[in-house]
């Protein structure tokens, strides 16, 4: 069951953090780029509504294991003529049969869930051949001093923000399961080195 903690605060504390300008600034760079039938992972507070693209987007479909993010989610600002679905799920068990998406999407989710190349394996799996995956996640950094910053401080920084873990590879673990097409990798502005590791970009399904 989920303390008060998990229940109260820790839902918009992530809001508040996955919705600051140097994350949104991210989110504007790959959600454009969606195509046809959408699925996002960890839809969260539903940030990323607000830069899918109706005229190019049939359907965005969201799994979100928190009941108290899925609330917030279901006020966010969206385009007019977007079509939402909002489900109770998990991106390493996805309830969809196999190539029924054109886009999987993931922003700041693979640091969260439990079994990253087991999350990875089902976007792959209900991905149609040849469609996207767009994502931005944070993770692992390239600096030696700052990974060691990230492995000293991943225990707690897990227990504090709801699981997320600082040491996570990116575009390397996407790499396993799908072909990078595009990749931006940089530090974000004005945020702490160990949390602003930040890979932007595009793999497709082979």
């Amino acid at each position: 069951m989920a303390s008060w903690y998990e229940r109260h605060i820790l839902p918009h504390l992530i809001s508040c953090c996955c919705g600051c300008g140097a994350v949104t600034d991210q989110r504007r760079k790959i959600l454009p780029r969606a195509r046809g039938r959408v699925l996002e992972l960890g839809f969260g507070a539903g940030h990323n509504l607000a830069y899918y693209d109706p005229t190019q987007v049939s359907e965005v479909v969201g799994v979100e294991p928190s009941p108290e993010l899925r609330a917030i989610a279901q006020r966010a600002t969206r385009p007019a003529g977007l079509v939402v679905d909002l489900k109770d799920g998990i991106a390493e068990e996805l309830p969809f049969p196999d190539a029924s998406f054109d886009t999987v999407v993931s922003t700041f989710t693979l640091c969260t869930v439990r079994d990253q190349p087991r999350a990875l394996a089902e976007a792959r799996r209900v991905l149609k051949s040849g469609g996207r995956f767009c994502f931005a996640e944070h993770g692992s950094a390239p600096d030696a001093g700052v990974a060691r910053w990230q492995r000293r401080l991943d225990p707690l920084w897990g227990k504090l923000f709801g699981g997320c873990h600082l040491t996570r590879p990116v575009s390397d673990a996407i790499g396993r399961q799908f072909a990078i097409a595009s990749v931006e990798k940089a530090y974000l502005k004005g945020m702490p080195r160990i949390a602003s590791w930040v890979e932007v970009g595009e793999a497709v399904a082979a």
